[in-house]
């Protein structure tokens, strides 16, 4: 499941994202041939796979690297993963939803703001990640999260029950999770639209799988078996 705090996809976070994203910035009409996933108009092809698969050995243990089991099941997850993605891309043109340069760009120094000048992308090169491919991949999230927040955030009522309930919960807990204060500080915004904000995205959450459920039964999802056999010596 996505989780929608920008600063996560820093460093090996970061990289995790680009992991299943790289390979979807670019849908457009290809040799049908060339395409390892395919829904609708969206596809990803094999080079795009075995970029995001080379990406995503990284963060394995070499050693492990050797043992095939390890990396089919690598395969076989980072393929679960893309299409999904593809799938949310899809559905994206569906609705009509994008992302302006604009949007990008505030995205971005967000996430850099807390970097001295020019560590940030010192930590892309070390990943061997471009920094074109990194901004590209962020544009794919944005929209991805459009997409959810689209179809789900939108859709989630919360009550000042759940909000009373919440409070009581964290107080038990001596404390707020996932980094909330119990005092909001100066300039901050009110703890109140804080916790909605909180609870909105776990209620989204726990209502992900079951959308995703509906999504695969609303469309047609192409796998090339040829090219995957061969990809996997299976």
């Amino acid at each position: 499941m996505m989780r929608f705090d920008y600063k996560i996809i820093i460093l090996m976070g970061l990289i995790g994202g680009i992991f299943f994203v790289a390979g979807c910035a670019d849908s457009g009409p290809k040799p049908s041939d060339e395409y390892l996933i395919r829904v609708g108009d969206s596809i990803m092809t094999v080079v795009d796979f075995n970029r995001a698969f080379e990406l995503a050995k990284t963060a394995y243990p070499h050693n492990s690297l050797k043992d095939p089991v390890i990396l089919k099941t690598l395969q076989f997850r980072l393929l679960s993963q893309l299409t999904e993605e593809v799938m949310l891309l899809e559905r994206a043109k569906e609705m009509s939803i994008t992302v302006s340069d604009a949007e990008v760009e505030k995205a971005i120094a967000e996430i850099k703001k807390d970097y001295p000048e020019g560590v940030f992308e010192e930590t892309l090169l070390e990943q061997a990640v471009s920094y074109p491919a990194w901004k590209k991949a962020m544009k794919i999230r944005l929209l991805m999260e459009k997409v959810v927040a689209k179809e789900l955030e939108e859709h989630v009522i919360i009550t000042a029950g759940d909000i009373s309930n919440y409070i009581e919960n964290q107080n038990k807990d001596d404390g707020l999770e996932d980094g909330l204060e119990t005092e909001p500080r100066e300039g901050s915004e009110d703890i109140n639209e804080m916790i909605i904000k909180h609870l909105r995205r776990k209620k989204s959450e726990e209502a992900y799988h079951a959308w995703i459920k509906k999504l695969q039964e609303k469309y047609i999802i192409e796998i090339n078996k040829e090219k995957w056999k061969k990809m996997t010596n299976s």
